[in-house]
């Protein structure tokens, strides 16, 4: 009997909807080509929901979502909805109480995208970052006082805890093992500056690391990552960070591997739901006009089906991009792809189909 995958599906706003579409088309012809199941629940959750409601998620929903395989989200973010309600009370409220404390994000430059880089190529960009997701600056710690006032006081503490630390650097060996490319781990902090939590990062990764003899680690300060990101991005294969510092340098990797298009993204609970998104935001400039690059939402199907178990379909779907890329896109700019954002997801199921 096949397999039978349950997917939360949340399109999200702008231009969500449309690039959702464009991967349940992929994943469905996975599914049937690779002998599975999906069944699909749709949820309305986003600005147009608040607007007309007034209620960012309902009661039990989190409770909800939590029965499904896996999570496949489109985008949040709306115009008329003030920056940060959405964003907190769904994305960070479902990656907090999902406890997905991984934030896995492949920088891989694929052929016949326009890298920003001076002479390199998808020979020199091929690299994993795995953020904290959970703790850090982004655990809302802190407060305010004598807000409005000359004298206000604006505190915004770092979570860190032993946990939290440990289990983000356990999955980022696993990760760099399972990945066997170069097997070199880099830990990203600032030390220098930041001592109380970067000495537990740092001490954290190397009594893990004793534990994975064949993988080589390294460590660099983040403002020095933000340079050999852009001048030599060849020498890292797994990059493990914190939340902030995560959050910062995997939006650098989008760009050089050819920009928010392209870039896709895991929040990960190894033990639990997991969810998979394209990185860029709702875009509600283009919503309706069928324009918007849908390849970072099928790269985030395929990345979902893999860390499912269905490896091959997995892989697939990214060879299938690959082709896409090389062959018929000429950019991958919202309305410069030389092709409707349905038209690209055909081309995604054709060279999947062959």
């Amino acid at each position: 009997m096949a397999k039978t995958y349950n997917i939360a599906v949340i399109p999200g706003d702008g231009t969500g909807p449309e690039v959702i579409a464009e991967g349940m088309k992929v994943l469905e012809a996975c599914a049937q080509k690779y002998g599975f199941r999906l069944e699909t629940r749709n949820f309305d959750f986003g600005g147009d929901r608040y607007l007309e409601t007034g209620e960012i998620l309902p009661d039990g929903a989190v409770e909800g979502l939590r029965k499904y395989d896996a999570i496949y989200l489109g985008a949040i973010g709306h115009p008329d909805v003030k920056p940060g309600i959405l964003e907190k009370g769904i994305l960070l409220k479902l990656r907090f109480e999902l406890d997905q404390y991984v934030n896995l994000r492949p920088v891989k430059l694929y052929p016949g995208v326009e890298c920003p880089l001076k002479d390199k190529g998808p020979e020199h960009i091929d690299l994993v970052v795995v953020r904290e997701n959970t703790e850090g600056l982004y655990a809302g710690a802190g407060g305010v006082l004598k807000k409005g006032t000359p004298d206000e006081v604006a505190v915004q503490e770092s979570i860190n805890t032993r946990k939290g630390v440990e289990r983000c650097i356990r999955f980022a060996f696993e990760y760099c093992k399972k990945r066997n490319k170069r097997n070199k781990l880099t830990l990203c902090g600032k030390t220098n500056v930041l001592t109380f939590a970067f000495d537990l990062w740092e001490r954290t990764f190397h009594e893990v690391a004793k534990e994975y003899p064949d993988i080589e680690v390294d460590y660099a300060h983040v403002d020095a990552i933000t340079m050999w990101f852009v001048k030599n991005p060849e020498w890292f294969d797994v990059v493990v960070t914190d939340n902030m510092f995560g959050d910062i340098i995997t939006d650098l990797g989008a760009m050089i591997q050819g920009g928010m298009g392209i870039a896709a993204g895991g929040n990960i609970n190894p033990e639990g739901v997991s969810m998979f998104e394209p990185i860029g935001g709702s875009a509600p400039k283009y919503k309706g006009k069928n324009v918007i690059n849908p390849l970072a939402a099928i790269c985030a199907a395929g990345m979902m089906l893999e860390h499912l178990g269905e490896v091959k379909a997995g892989k697939a779907i990214e060879q299938a991009v690959m082709r896409v890329t090389e062959k018929d896109i000429k950019s991958l700019a919202a309305g410069r792809m030389g092709h409707s954002t349905t038209e690209v997801g055909d081309l995604v199921l054709k060279y999947l189909q062959q």
